[in-house]
């Protein structure tokens, strides 16, 4: 298991770390298997979706916000009732396959790792099987 760090620069950001991981399936040297990517956090997430297009990750937090907006009379005292809500929506962790040495992504699919309670230093912990 690695793990490596993610410095987030906004309250609501989207940020590409499928190198990083590429890096630490290089240096494995698994040809054939899984990676699970967990983020031990309860406001930031992982999600998997396009990055040839910017505005795709822009698009997702514009909507996320309509769904789940940053003030709305939430009742924890913290006040980040949003960022936990969002981050419980897509989740903590995603699983790709490795082939050939290689992650198994679509064209146009990168891992992103999802901030909603930023910005902050954040851990992303990489398990390849």
């Amino acid at each position: 298991m690695k793990q490596f760090t993610v410095r987030t620069n906004a309250r609501s950001e989207m940020i590409d770390i499928t190198d990083r991981i590429r890096i630490l399936l290089k240096e494995s040297r698994i040809k054939s298997g899984v990676c699970h990517v967990f983020v031990p956090h309860t406001t930031a997430a992982v999600t998997i979706n396009e990055n040839a297009d910017p505005d795709v990750p822009l698009d997702i937090l514009m909507e996320l916000e309509k769904i789940v907006p940053f003030s709305d009379h939430y009742r924890h005292v913290e006040g980040n009732s949003a960022a936990h809500i969002k981050a419980s929506m897509l989740g903590a962790s995603e699983t790709v396959f490795i082939e050939n040495g290689e992650l198994v992504l679509g064209t146009w699919q990168s891992i992103f790792f999802c901030e909603f309670d930023g910005p902050r230093t954040r851990k992303v912990i990489v398990l390849i099987q």
